[in-house]
């Protein structure tokens, strides 16, 4: 029986012992987080030096695309490393860097997504009051309660998990150091006190559901209800990119947690993981940039601005 204080260092899953699949797996990899980074970056810096979109709606989804970088840096450049230099090795410190990181973005991005909810709610059912539940002031402490939730998920989760006992090796069955891969190394009963913290968390993030679910129920109702054609379709394109995102960052995480032990492998494991932490981050750039016309904008000055420079 073996602890995890008796080795320094996790084994993740392996792709492929072949080196050329090892190189594909690698470029697709690379090819992903570099649309993540170019995709998040891109919205980052016109957030931040468009004037236009300094306000609460923008500001949010700056936050957003600041979490999906930080949740995708966290988890693949790693797994490239290791296809790279032919090794399934994380040293221990950096494993419970990564739960820690992980869990703490992913966490975080949930709560913001539920502020959004709110900011989209408050906009068209009670914009008269706009200005006054959303000031500048406001829209800081909801962002950091957000950041603040997801970093104290992150420490509690972390320091229980590696606070277990590890009875079955250490071999980490995913491309990361994932919180349920590395409850299957724990002794017997050990794990119980982590499930209970996953179930509190999953109560919590049941509520920040329900707290979406009822604030657009509301949002619909009021956007039915406006007369003319136009402003109806200009309320529609204010909550459908983020209606999108939450759905894609719910069904994924959903089914993660809830996919049923017999199709479970593997490979649908692996599938599942890459589903639900390398695929959001690099898609929500696209879905916030398709159908906003004030982003879309400030892209198309920021891109000009930057060919400008080079001429």
């Amino acid at each position: 029986m073996s602890n995890s204080s008796s080795f320094n260092e996790f084994l993740l899953l392996a792709f492929t012992d072949t080196q050329g699949l090892q190189l594909l797996h690698f470029s697709l990899f690379l090819g992903i987080y570099l649309a993540a980074l170019l995709g998040n970056g891109l919205i980052i810096t016109a957030i931040a030096c468009d004037h236009h979109l300094h306000t609460p709606m923008y500001f949010f989804l700056l936050n957003l695309s600041l979490l999906d970088l930080g949740s995708i840096s966290t988890t693949v450049p790693k797994s490239m490393a290791n296809s790279l230099r032919n090794t399934r090795a994380i040293s221990y410190s950096g494993c419970a860097a990564q739960v820690f990181f992980f869990f703490f973005l992913i966490s975080a991005e949930f709560s913001l997504l539920t502020v959004m909810a709110y900011d989209r709610y408050v906009a068209i059912c009670r914009p008269l009051h706009y200005g006054t539940l959303m000031d500048s002031r406001a829209c800081v402490k909801m962002a950091a309660a957000a950041w603040g939730t997801g970093f104290l998920y992150g420490l509690l989760h972390t320091a229980n998990t590696f606070s277990i006992p590890l009875c079955h090796g250490n071999a980490v069955e995913q491309f990361f150091c994932e919180i349920p891969q590395i409850l299957k190394l724990s002794c017997a009963d050990a794990y119980l006190r982590e499930v209970g913290i996953l179930v509190v968390s999953t109560c919590l993030g049941f509520g920040c559901f329900i707290f979406i679910v009822v604030s657009y129920v509301q949002i619909f109702s009021a956007v039915l209800r406006i007369p003319s054609e136009q402003g109806r379709h200009k309320a529609f394109s204010m909550c459908l990119p983020h209606l999108a995102v939450v759905s894609l960052f719910i069904s994924t995480g959903t089914f993660a947690c809830l996919k049923p032990p017999s199709i479970s492998s593997p490979a649908v494991d692996l599938v599942v993981a890459v589903l639900y932490s390398v695929v959001p981050p690099a898609v929500n750039p696209l879905i916030y940039s398709l159908r906003n016309k004030e982003l879309k904008e400030a892209l198309k000055k920021l891109i000009q601005w930057v060919q400008s420079q080079h001429q």
